[in-house]
């Protein structure tokens, strides 16, 4: 028997996300030149938590487009947000600036427990209280980012038709899983993540991941690269290391193969960047083509 497609809706309850996102309430906690451009830390509250995030505007007038960036994981729990600014080892350098050069706005959240919220709890700890209440730390997550989406949309210098997201490695996953879910997003940008899990579980490669990424019952509905294709025809952009241990060939080319399926009807809105003898980082032609992407779908 064929099983249906994978849903937005149907995701939706899998993460235990029902209704709108909350609302965000944020206010200016400093503002600074950065370079040529302007970083305002913003202090949100979003579902009762305090969450630093940062907001780096083009020099120039508005109305900008933006990216959404999500930040990565790496067992690096000090950073979180101010990876858009500082960067971090697997990326060719900060993304906040090198946007802003290009005249695309960018905000970063802290997602718990990284950067200012490290002390929350460690992550286990999170993702295990997070199940028993009956929404995976996946979830929780996304429903913060899509509450900073309401907000990076709602600004007055923010064009809200072009905005993107993007990210690398849990950031990736988020950048591409947000965009499944939120059709407001225009374009996504994911590097060094995209594979399915059913044949990383086969060798225990999953096991390489988070626990943030446990999204109970999706292997009996789809997987990663049934999500990725929910981002069809929007245009998408997917960057991978030949190399990388959590996108080996047996999980990473089926996944590949449902979503070029997905864009048969849009097939130059899908990009697929495969840097060979490179692992989970970026490389600088993939960072070359990750702004390149950018500027072509948002700054048009």
């Amino acid at each position: 028997m064929t099983r249906p497609a994978l849903t937005a809706a149907r995701l939706k309850t899998l993460l235990g996300l029902a209704g709108d996102p909350p609302p965000a309430q944020a206010r200016i906690a400093s503002s600074r030149a950065h370079g040529a451009h302007r970083l305002h830390e913003i202090a949100f509250r979003i579902s009762g938590s305090a969450i630093t995030g940062l907001f780096m505007l083009p020099d120039g007038p508005g109305p900008y487009p933006a990216v959404l960036y999500a930040h990565a994981h790496g067992n690096r729990y000090a950073i979180g947000a101010d990876e858009l600014i500082q960067g971090r080892p697997a990326l060719q350098g900060p993304y906040g600036p090198a946007l802003a050069d290009l005249g695309i706005a960018s905000l970063a959240i802290d997602l718990a427990p990284f950067g200012a919220r490290q002390g929350s709890a460690p992550e286990a700890a999170l993702a295990k209280a997070a199940l028993w209440q009956g929404r995976p730390m996946m979830g929780q997550m996304l429903a913060e980012l899509a509450a900073a989406l309401d907000w990076l949309a709602a600004q007055p210098a923010i064009n809200s038709a072009r905005i993107a997201t993007l990210g690398l490695s849990m950031g990736a996953t988020h950048a591409y899983w947000l965009a499944a879910l939120e059709p407001r997003i225009a374009a996504c940008a994911h590097l060094c993540v995209l594979a399915d899990i059913a044949p990383l579980i086969a060798t225990g490669a999953h096991d390489l991941h988070g626990p943030y990424m446990t999204v109970p019952g999706l292997l009996a509905e789809g997987d990663m690269g049934d999500v990725a294709a929910l981002v069809a025809p929007r245009p998408q952009f997917v960057g991978l290391g030949a190399d990388d241990p959590l996108t080996p060939a047996p999980a990473r080319d089926p996944a590949l193969a449902r979503l070029r399926m997905a864009y048969r009807a849009a097939p130059m809105a899908l990009e697929v960047h495969l840097a060979q003898d490179s692992g989970h980082v970026e490389t600088p032609a993939m960072r070359a083509a990750v702004l390149d992407f950018l500027q072509r779908h948002l700054c048009r």
